[in-house]
């Protein structure tokens, strides 16, 4: 029964926990511009399907938490309806034009919008910054976590778990310290001053030269001992809250990027699928960072609330990004998009949106091994 608890509290709650609070992020960024430019908004869901609980705040709007927790809505009044277009908008009296979504400016509208991918990536950089403010930024120590086989720090005698304390004359703390005097030291003799568990042993290797490139890009030779960081010989460095802001924006533009790589490598076909994954994969990533601590499902939520955030940008009918595309075409052309046009785009839309979902979930049985799962139980 203990194992049940556990990991249905692992697995299923702490997903949904996470899930709920990047939905609410999303939707409220829609909702405070919506309301700043004066819209009516009717309903804040999260979760879809029937209502389990719900109130209304003083400007009207249904706040609620609905039965199926895997999304969430905002309705505004005159939302998705056409100022210019169709009978229902001309019949609305004037001070329900001033709060129709609708009846908005495109400005205002695209504002709207945005604020949802916008909000996401903000929630990300002040989660990301309060981890470096409170938590502190992981700084490896000069500790060895894997030797490369046949380089030159395994002909030295460097084994897993031990510590480099001393380069030549120069005292070494971090492994940063210990890229900086073996890149600038290819081909040449080093006496390294090594801790093995309570033993101080005295090495010699001779880092090989090697492509690569120095602090400013450029080419060069540069020298290779062969090792990499010892996970668990690591020490958090917290930082101002100036410093930690930064720290959260430079992670958040680093994830973005690579977001975006990983996209573009996969439509020019340099990388495969197999990484794409959906709720199933979320959920157990979210279990093992739950068993792993609480700072570590904060930090998977910034991650996701980033993705999520690119995610909706892109200019695909049903997301955030094909809204802010009709809204572009609206502003270059003075009027939207016909009725027809919008519909069946939407319809594509959603067709779109429903094989990503069907794919991706298919990528998480097979990453779970839940199909072989049921073929042995069935043969």
């Amino acid at each position: 029964m203990g194992e049940f608890v556990g990991f249905a509290w692992n697995y299923v709650v702490v997903f949904l926990i996470v899930l709920s609070v990047l939905v609410y992020v999303h939707e409220w960024g829609h909702f405070w511009v919506a309301r700043r430019n004066g819209v009516r908004v009717e309903v804040f869901s999260i979760g879809f399907g029937p209502e389990i609980l719900g109130w209304y705040d003083k400007f009207g709007t249904r706040w609620k938490i609905s039965a199926i927790p895997l999304g969430g809505y905002v309705k505004m009044f005159g939302e998705g309806e056409d100022a210019d277009d169709g009978e229902a908008p001309s019949e609305l009296s004037e001070e329900e034009k001033a709060v129709s979504f609708s009846h908005k400016t495109v400005g205002q509208r695209a504002a709207i919008v945005a604020a949802g991918p916008i909000v996401n990536f903000l929630f990300a950089i002040l989660v990301l910054a309060a981890l470096a403010a409170i938590v502190g930024s992981p700084k490896p120590l000069a500790g060895i976590g894997e030797v490369v086989a046949g380089s030159a720090a395994d002909k030295a005698g460097l084994v897993s778990g031990d510590t480099i304390t001393r380069i030549g004359t120069e005292d070494v703390r971090y492994f940063t310290d210990l890229q900086r005097i073996i890149v600038v030291n290819g081909g040449n003799t080093l006496e390294l001053q090594v801790m093995r568990g309570d033993q101080s042993l005295t090495l010699v290797a001779t880092p090989e030269l090697q492509s690569g490139s120095i602090e400013n890009g450029e080419a060069a030779q540069v020298g290779r001992l062969g090792v990499r960081p010892d996970p668990e010989q690591i020490i958090y460095e917290r930082h101002n809250p100036v410093m930690a802001v930064w720290i959260g924006m430079k992670q958040t533009w680093t994830m973005t990027v690579n977001i975006l790589t990983y996209v573009g490598d996969l439509i020019l076909g340099d990388k495969g699928t197999d990484d794409l994954g959906g709720p199933l994969r979320i959920a157990q990533i979210s279990g093992q960072m739950a068993q792993t601590g609480i700072v570590n499902v904060v930090f998977l939520m910034a991650i996701l609330s980033i993705n999520l955030g690119v995610i909706n940008l892109f200019p695909i009918p049903m997301l955030d990004g094909g809204h802010l595309a009709f809204y572009a075409v609206e502003a270059l052309t003075g009027k939207p998009l016909g009725p027809k046009i919008q519909e069946y785009s939407f319809r594509l839309g959603l067709i779109l949106v429903l094989m990503l979902v069907v794919f991706v979930t298919w990528n998480d049985l097979v990453h779970l091994r839940v199909i072989e799962f049921i073929k042995e139980l069935v043969t």
